[in-house]
């Protein structure tokens, strides 16, 4: 697993464990799953630490971000609104030009094989070459 990180001494991935260690509650198991499904849709990603804090999954550019509040995980797609989502994931920041969220709240499960088509689409996006889709009129 490739990381980028601080140069305080823990790679990126080790600042990701250890958030999730420190998340003892069903936020920690939900971004830990998340992060899973994230290494078996593109293996080859690079685990990053950026903004103060936050767990970053990149590809050729940032795939998205992983965040946790009291009420909800968060996994923000930069591109996101460049992202065909047949099973209608992103449920936040619906509304911006660029960026689609996917807020997971306790109980609820994010259908693995729906995100991982996400997060290799999200990578094809990056990849060189890719062409963003065209935004559709308002």
């Amino acid at each position: 697993m490739a990381t980028a990180g601080p140069t305080s001494g823990q790679s990126a991935s080790e600042l990701i464990d250890e958030r999730i260690a420190g998340l003892k509650d069903w936020r920690g198991a939900t971004l830990r799953r998340m992060r899973k499904l994230i290494h078996e849709a593109v293996p080859d990603v690079v685990e990053e630490w950026k903004w103060m804090g936050t767990p970053v999954w990149s590809a050729g550019g940032i795939l998205c971000t992983g965040e946790s509040y009291k009420d909800k995980v968060k996994l923000t797609f930069l591109k996101g609104a460049s992202l065909p989502d047949p099973a209608k994931l992103f449920n936040s920041s619906l509304d911006g030009n660029a960026r689609r969220a996917i807020d997971i709240a306790e109980g609820e499960e994010v259908d693995a094989q729906a995100f991982k088509a996400l997060i290799q689409a999200a990578a094809a996006l990056n990849a060189p070459g890719a062409k963003a889709k065209p935004k559709r009129a308002k």
